[in-house]
């Protein structure tokens, strides 16, 4: 696996990391966060999706994206666009 860096969240200095790359092999998006807290995991298991099974598998989490990742996030949905082609 190679991994294409798109970007670390500008406000974390050098504590903390949300960082996007995309897998330059299969143009799936990699994503460092932080652990969502119990309350965020608890709303995303009433809310779950249409037709899935309720609450979060053993092999999924939920993170947080912090918003000023946004733009880091766009990029990586472009480069795994272009690494698609």
């Amino acid at each position: 696996m190679r991994l294409q860096f798109i970007g670390i969240d500008p406000d974390t200095g050098k504590i903390g990391s949300p960082t996007a790359w995309v897998d330059v092999e299969n143009a799936d998006i990699v994503l460092q966060s932080y652990t969502a807290d119990e309350e965020t995991r608890s709303e995303c298991v009433k809310n779950t999706a249409p037709g899935h099974a309720q609450g979060i598998p053993d092999h999924e989490t939920v993170i947080r994206i912090p918003a000023r990742l946004v733009p880091m996030l766009r990029e990586a949905c472009d480069a795994a666009e272009r690494a698609q082609l």
